[in-house]
Order: structure tokens, then sequence, then C-alpha cells
């Protein structure tokens, strides 16, 4: 039993009042000493939190009982640490970048849960889509999956027409989640693909859940860990270090702050190459220090987690104010 918790979910539901909602949020995470990331949209919620068990209980139950948020699902892991630096609680348009014009709340893909996606494995007829980043699959994916070399959720219809041949198969989208693949499996459909599934909870659930079987490489994670295992199985490593092209799952960020390339670094080339991923960006000036980890947090002068809540109240006092000059 690991001393730490890292919590990861999403729910769409219409939230009236995000801003409002926001604060609240953040205080509760601010008291019970949680780090995080934590998105507030109108279309619902998004977040990825870490703390001490008592205290991810704790944020669980607080987030249950909520009336909008009573059937979310949450995927616990034990850590050795906890997976943030810092605390983010903010208000965007989407919980999920995208740009596309559907909504999960209207229709989505059929939800496999892990057990039935692992039996439809099996099925000749069923094909594998991956709708997560290049620099995710490029360190694990699912075996026989399907990737399309984009760098975010809004250049998938411009990869769309490579599968347009596959609309009569059975379509399983699945991301590290399932919250790419709320969007995603409604895109497929408003494209005209008939039979579209996606793997609700997504490789981590699969994981805790199944074993990750036929999962391969590591899983590309948005915090501190970078990557974690998921198959407990079958594991095997598909990436090559970027630099000797020997095999490894060890992903990085450039120490170069301006290139910041997500690539797998092995930790011989990743010393003696001071955490760059070219000779050019071991020289550049903007190189970080490079600790052997690759992963970079951006330095904040006496941070206190109330920082992001009072930038965001004098943020929108400020928009206030501008709005009623103008009206003046």
């Amino acid at each position: 039993m690991k001393p730490y918790r890292v919590i990861l979910y999403y729910y769409y539901t219409p939230i009236a009042d995000p801003d409002t909602y926001r604060d609240e949020h953040h205080l509760f995470c601010v008291e019970n000493n949680l780090l995080g990331r934590i998105i507030v949209a109108p279309e619902g919620l998004n977040g990825t939190v870490s703390g001490t068990p008592e205290q991810c209980e704790a944020y669980m139950n607080y987030v249950r009982s909520d009336a909008r948020f009573a059937g979310v699902q949450f995927k616990v892991e034990e850590s050795d640490h906890v997976a943030f630096q810092k605390l983010h609680v903010r208000v965007k348009d989407e919980i999920v970048n995208s740009d596309l014009p559907v909504n999960p709340l209207v229709q989505t893909g059929k939800h496999l849960e892990p057990a039935d996606f692992k039996a439809m494995l099996n099925d000749p007829d069923v094909v594998l889509v991956d709708m997560r980043s290049d620099y995710e699959h490029e360190v694990g994916k699912f075996k026989g999956a399907i990737t399309f070399d984009m760098h975010n959720l809004r250049e998938l219809p411009d990869h769309v027409h490579e599968i347009a041949h596959l609309k009569d198969k059975k379509v399983i989208t699945y991301c590290t989640g399932g919250i790419k693949c709320e969007k995603a499996s409604a895109y497929l459909l408003d494209q005209g693909f008939t039979d579209v599934y996606q793997l609700h909870g997504g490789i981590i659930r699969y994981g805790l859940e199944e074993g990750g079987e036929n999962f391969d490489g590591k899983c590309y994670v948005f915090d501190n860990r970078i990557t974690v295992d998921v198959n407990s199985v079958n594991p095997t490593v598909i990436s090559k270090c970027y630099i000797c092209k020997e095999p490894s799952d060890r992903m990085v960020n450039c120490a170069n702050a301006e290139c910041n390339n997500h690539v797998p670094i092995c930790e011989k080339c990743g010393w003696e190459m001071e955490g760059a991923c070219s000779a050019e960006c071991k020289t550049h000036p903007a190189k970080r220090a490079y600790d052997g980890t690759g992963y970079y947090v951006v330095n904040s002068n006496h941070y206190h987690p109330l920082q992001g809540l009072k930038s965001q109240q004098k943020n929108i006092k400020k928009m206030k104010l501008a709005l009623k000059t103008e009206s003046a």
C-alpha cells in the first residue's frame, strides 16, 4: 500500500455558474490540502487530484455530494508521492479541448466496461482507434490499434478520412481516462460511422480492473509521474530512446524550455545529454537544469494554493469594471 493517491475523473453535466462553483471547489481543495488540475466548464467537470488516502476520500465524497455529479466515476491509483506540486482550478469553455461540434449528453459511442472491452478484443470485426496525441501513443498503445499523427483532439477532423473505409466495422475508441472518447466517438457517429464504442474509464481503468492485458508500453499521464505501468499480464516496451534508439519507455520533456519536446530518452542518454533531445538543445541558453526526471515545474515565488483563487477573483473584478466603464 503506497502512501498517496491520484484520482482521475470527468463528468459531463450542465454547470450554470462555472465561476462560482470554481471558487467553491478551489476552497475545498485548499482546506483539504489537495493538489492537482481541475477544469470547470459549462458542460461539466474534469480533474486529476492527488493527496493522502483520507484527503482523496474526502474529495470524492465532496464531489459526489453534489447532485449534479452523483454519477461520477473515479479512477484511483496508488502513488509513492503527491503527483502535483500546485493546485490549479480553472474555468474553460470545454472540459477537454476539442472544438468538435458535438454534445456527449445528446449522442456518444456505446460505453464498454473494461471486462466487455477485453472480451471484444479478439473479435475480428473490431477496430481499435487511439484518440490520444502522438507523443502519448508513441510510448504506449493497445496491440493493433490505429493511431493518428495528431497533437491534440482538435485535429481529429483532419484524420477521419484515414479510417473512412471502416465505417461499417465495430469501432472502439480509447484514451487515457475516457474523456476524449466521449466527444471523439460522438464525432465519428456524426461522420457516418455506424457501430461506435468507447472504453469507459479509459486505459487507466482497464489496467486497474483487468490487468491491462494487450496494452503495450506505458500510459502517458499529465502529472509528475509522466508515465505509469498499466499492463501486469503481458507487458512490453514499444518505444525507443530518441537519442540512441535502444528500447526505452522513460518519457521526458526536453530540457530546452523553448523545445519542451515529449520524447522517450533512456537514463544513460538523459544524463549524457543533460535532459536535452539534441545537441542544439543541449547548448541552448533556455536549457533548464536536469535532475534526472525530465519533468519541469514553472517556478513561482512564494506560491500558495490560494494564489489561483485570488488571481481569478481579481481578473473577474477587472472585467466587471471594464464592462461598467464601457456602458457608462
